[in-house]
């Protein structure tokens, strides 16, 4: 699935703006996980099709419910300000409690006990007033998950945001009641076979939720601890051509960090609850990548058995192996109630003045790679639309957000404008979550309305920005000039 998908078409200054895809109405977009977007004042109708149950929990700002009564479900139909019906549920957060701060939509499968990895992905659809459609959002495909967080509506000053979520429990119930503070009381779950399972989906290419549980050995020993994980991973690295890493402490103490925070809590995800993503915790570390992985287990028990997981399994591989990557640093930490062991490793690049150019001229050469197959004129490269572009995805990144429009209302020509450009038109795409040029490019031509804004005749010049951190990892930003 293309991730991290947003267009603006071409207007002047001085035109109204139809903000969004241009797929299915004005304003809507479609989500990728982490990825959040405003919502209208007055209520919001959210839909999940298929052989899905759906509930809500309206929680306060701490996560947690006030009592039994916020949680929705279809034994429980309603609360002030939430209300289902069938596979909808409609909330209107001017009527929610006193304290509401945050509705929680849950799937889970309509037969008890069904792993979410044997039915078809929960495909959310947000409508408005008039049955506008506001957005969309298909998570990455679940595995032995039992129950899944879709997304969730929450406050932000005076603001109510929607937020992509896509990650969940393969406890089910059990594990969400202890998380938000239900009282729910669960079917016994069949036992788990002893064979190794593997928790979440792959939302994209080196970007996942990855896990593994029913490793044996205990925790510890000499050889395992940081330097024999090195030592492992730079033998692979060897065998294959691929020069050594180097531990970062920085890396290290994020990578530590989130590990125990999902122990904590007993949830593997890249964003803990609060919204804190392992890439804000890298930030917070004082180190700037220029290009990261991620790789997020539980069950292993040493660092061994943590790289013979990874290498066991081929689609992981890629990581160890990869050339750009030239630092990395492992964490771990013991779940106070299951005895799990949760383990982050996070591999990078680090940043570059040079590297982030190279970046930059990859996706204008790739851009202009597609003009030229629909026979149309190379875009050239503009100083000025690059500064506007470039703060902008910086400004997403420092202030947590993935938008056109900023939290001030600016608009892209307004950014334009301000970094010097006099183009008569100006057009956006961005995108969060990719990892590489080439990934970012084939998501915006997947779709119609950033297509659009690539094969425009009527556009002669283009900037580029990208910045890293965040809740996605990656921001980019495309800004496209008609040349007057």
């Amino acid at each position: 699935m293309p991730r991290g998908r947003g267009a603006v078409g071409t207007a002047r200054p001085a035109e109204p703006f139809p903000w969004g895809d241009g797929d299915e109405g004005a304003g809507m977009v479609e989500l990728v996980p982490g990825a959040n977007r405003p919502m209208p004042e007055g209520a919001v109708s959210i839909r999940v099709r298929g052989p899905f149950d759906v509930s809500v929990l309206i929680t306060g700002d701490d996560g947690k419910v006030a009592g039994d009564g916020d949680f929705v479900f279809y034994n429980q139909p309603s609360a002030p300000g939430a209300r289902l019906s069938g596979d909808t549920v409609t909330v209107d957060p001017r009527r929610l409690r006193p304290g509401a701060g945050r509705v929680t939509v849950v799937v889970a499968a309509a037969a008890t006990g069904t792993p979410l990895g044997r039915l078809p992905a929960p495909a959310m659809v947000v409508t408005g007033g008039g049955g506008t459609v506001l957005a969309r959002f298909t998570p990455p495909r679940p595995t032995v998950e039992r129950v899944l967080l879709v997304a969730e509506l929450y406050r932000r000053a005076d603001q109510w945001k929607l937020r992509a979520l896509g990650h969940g429990y393969a406890e089910g119930l059990a594990a969400l009641a202890r998380d938000f503070g239900v009282d729910v009381e669960e079917e016994a779950e069949p036992e788990r076979e002893a064979e190794p399972e593997r928790y979440g989906g792959q939302p994209g290419a080196g970007h996942g939720w990855q896990s593994a549980v029913g490793y044996g050995g205990q925790p510890g020993g000499a050889a395992d601890g940081p330097d024999g994980f090195l030592h492992l991973v730079n033998a692979e690295r060897s065998r294959v051509g691929a020069p050594p890493v180097t531990v970062d402490p920085r890396l290290a103490t994020a990578a530590r960090t989130h590990a125990s925070a999902m122990a904590a809590q007993g949830l593997l995800a890249i964003e803990g609850p609060d919204g804190t993503s392992v890439f804000h915790r890298v930030a917070a570390g004082g180190y700037a990548y220029l290009s990261i992985a991620e790789q997020i287990v539980s069950g292993p028990r040493t660092p061994g058995e943590f790289v013979s997981y990874c290498l066991g399994e081929g689609k992981y591989t890629g990581t160890f192996h990869d050339r750009a990557f030239t630092q990395v640093g492992i964490g771990s930490a013991v779940g106070g109630r299951s005895g799990d062991v949760y383990w982050t490793a996070l591999w990078a690049r680090p940043f570059t003045a040079a590297g982030l150019a190279d970046v930059a001229r990859e996706v204008i050469a790739l851009t202009n790679a597609e003009r030229a197959g629909a026979g149309l004129a190379p875009l050239a490269p503009d100083m000025r639309l690059t500064a506007a572009a470039q703060g902008h995805s910086d400004d997403m990144v420092t202030r947590d957000f993935y938008s056109h429009t900023t939290p001030e209302g600016r608009e892209p020509w307004d950014r334009a404008a301000s970094a010097g450009c006099a183009h008569r038109g100006i057009g956006e795409n961005i995108a969060c979550g990719q990892r590489t040029p080439a990934e970012v490019v084939l998501g915006w031509m997947n779709s119609p309305g950033h297509r659009a804004n690539i094969l425009k005749p009527d556009f002669t010049h283009i900037g580029i920005g990208y910045a890293t951190g965040s809740r996605a990892g990656t921001y980019w930003t495309q800004l496209f000039g008609m040349a007057r």
